[in-house]
């Protein structure tokens, strides 16, 4: 006889792979058992969710929690409550933290700080350096391990790898997807005397469109003579898009909700150093191409490039203010807002949130609705409007950039292999988050 099933969430519209639909999902032991009309099932807890849309789990494939040494504006748990809130299952979080995550050792450190503190399921990059060449190959499939991840531009931390001879040695050491900040360094460098103290206008003067093709186009000609997978983070520039769309046999495309919406100068003009991230938010033209680049499929996967700072460092002059904003929690009802504006559709996004990034990084369990994968799932309602503020962030930094931003769809509900980690707003007692699995890591 059929052991009964955990939980059946009744009478949603299950948005996946094959279309949308009204079903019926069953869990069992923290992964999907039923997918059909289960009215005769049986089942200890039953939840009704009619009116409602069900995505597969949302993985935010670009994070900082800031954990370890930078805990003052964020850590592994308040970054998972913000996630989890937002409607996000995993996060795959970056290694410029203090120390850096750049071995074993610090990597086992992250995992271990992570399990069962964390909301949501995670994995953490592991930074690429001259030093730990020799390591990547071990290094890219240890447990909790995303990969490497490489600066080729400076930005928050000291990760800076920008000569083409340890570059090339990088990519040619890698055997899984590693996901790269593309900037070239010596124009940044070169292009300093550009930024107006006092004036973050100038940020993306001083960071301009030439500094990240230059990057980009290096990066995509060592991954094609070494027939490496690359990844390349938060496009900012129409060029790069154009590029990347003749070049897709290696090289897959990350953007950001932030480039989506924001536009510069506006985005300077009203929120100051808080619109200051790298690389830069930029004019109408380029946020055009981003959005052209989801039309026709050469973006992958967004990913919200979490990065919080406090009021104190954002209050800094520029060019002294530091760069990043937070996202995390804002990524599903930004998009879903777009979904409602007719910018995407909702299949989309699922493919951007979750298809994506399953099928880039070889996720075990994750991103579909289907017979044996992980119970995760983002409720949704399309039809609720909510205004952002800073008072709902739960990001240790309490600000975000949409403070007073209008949108329709909200997430309602998170549930990380089958644990509520969130609904109706409120956060589960506990945490439960796990290592995300990968097919090609441990």
């Amino acid at each position: 006889m059929t052991a009964p099933f955990d939980l059946i969430l009744a009478g949603a519209t299950v948005v996946n792979h094959d279309g949308a639909g009204i079903r019926d999902i069953g869990i069992r032991d923290g992964r999907i058992a039923g997918l059909d009309n289960l009215a005769k099932a049986k089942t200890r807890e039953i939840l009704d969710v009619r009116g409602l849309h069900i995505l597969p789990g949302v993985i935010d494939s670009q994070v900082h929690f800031r954990e370890p040494g930078l805990t003052h504006k964020e850590d592994l748990e308040t970054g998972s409550r913000a996630a989890v809130m937002g409607g996000v299952v995993g996060v795959f979080e970056m290694p410029n933290t203090k120390p850096l995550t750049t071995t074993a050792a610090t990597l086992s450190a992250k995992v271990a700080a992570a399990r069962d503190r964390m909301f949501c399921d995670f994995a953490f990059y592991v930074g690429g350096t001259r030093e730990n060449i020799g390591d990547i190959p071990a290094l890219e499939k240890l447990e909790g391990s995303a990969g490497i991840k490489v600066f080729m531009g400076s930005s928050t931390g000291d990760l800076l790898v920008d000569d083409e001879p340890h570059l090339d040695r990088i990519v040619s050491a890698i055997s899984r997807r590693a996901a790269f900040h593309a900037e070239d360094e010596a124009r940044l460098i070169a292009r300093m005397p550009l930024r107006r103290p006092g004036d973050p206008t100038s940020h993306p003067e001083w960071r301009d469109p030439e500094a990240a093709l230059i990057a980009t186009q290096r990066l995509v000609r060592l991954a094609e003579k070494h027939r490496r997978r690359v990844h390349v983070l938060h496009i900012s520039t129409a060029e790069e898009i154009a590029f990347l769309g003749a070049h897709r046999d290696w090289a897959s495309v990350e953007v950001t909700p932030h480039h989506l919406t924001l536009t510069a100068p506006d985005c300077y003009e009203r929120l100051g150093t808080y619109a200051q991230m790298n690389p830069p938010v930029r004019d109408l033209r380029h946020r055009d191409a981003l959005w052209a680049a989801i039309a026709d499929g050469t973006a992958d996967v967004l990913g919200s490039d979490h990065a919080p700072h406090t009021r104190e460092e954002k209050d800094h002059a520029y060019p002294a203010s530091h760069s990043g904003m937070t996202g995390v929690q804002t990524l599903v009802p930004i998009m879903l807002d777009h979904v409602n504006a007719g910018r995407l559709s909702l299949a989309r996004l699922v493919d951007l949130t979750s298809h994506g990034p399953a099928r880039l990084f070889g996720l075990a369990g994750k991103g579909r609705i289907a017979m044996g994968y992980d119970a995760d799932l983002t409720i949704v309602d399309l039809t609720r409007t909510e205004t952002i503020t800073n008072a709902q962030a739960l990001s240790r930094c309490g600000w975000t950039p949409y403070d007073g931003t209008k949108v329709k769809g909200w997430a309602v509900g998170t549930f990380v292999r089958g644990h509520r980690a969130m609904w109706q707003g409120e956060l589960a007692a506990r945490a439960h988050g796990q290592p995300i699995r990968f097919h090609e890591a441990g």
